[in-house]
């Protein structure tokens, strides 16, 4: 089980990435299907790392990796298929071993469609354990944290 949670005021504008609904994502009803929701989240959270400067290979020369702990999702409008969205990621850090990722995804006419809230970590691969000081470990491999909020 995740650690209680206390956020910092993030110092970080949110970062965006645009994504359009395809066909082959939504459901019977013509609507985004809800897992494609947390693909649209993951991708936003890798677009803000490369745009921060940490790869995967970095995170694997390493030998560290994020991790998702948790997630919620509010549905709020529904999508189809032809829709263009913003999907937004700003983190919070707290104190610990653990901290949040606050997402929106919006149509580009500003409708709020989802709000994500994750909580995740950074796993020591070798170790399997949660790194005690994620910021430390983005800190560090990041060419450019300030998109990080750090």
């Amino acid at each position: 089980m995740a650690e209680p949670f206390v956020a910092q005021p993030s110092v970080a504008e949110p970062f965006s990435v645009r994504v359009e609904v395809r066909g082959y994502e939504t459901d019977v009803q013509g609507h985004l299907n809800q897992a494609v929701y947390l693909q649209y989240a993951e991708h936003a959270r890798w677009a803000l790392l490369r745009h921060t400067g940490i790869d995967q290979s970095d995170l694997l020369a390493r030998r560290v990796g994020p991790v998702v702990l948790e997630t919620n999702i509010r549905y709020l409008r529904e999508l189809r298929a032809g829709d263009t969205v913003d999907v937004e990621c700003v983190f919070e850090w707290g104190e610990g071993k653990t901290f949040r990722v606050r997402q929106a995804i919006r149509k580009t006419d500003g409708t709020l469609s989802a709000e994500i809230t994750a909580v995740g970590g950074v796993l020591d691969l070798e170790r399997r354990k949660l790194l005690a000081d994620p910021r430390k470990a983005f800190e560090e491999l990041a060419k450019d944290p300030a998109p990080l909020g750090l």
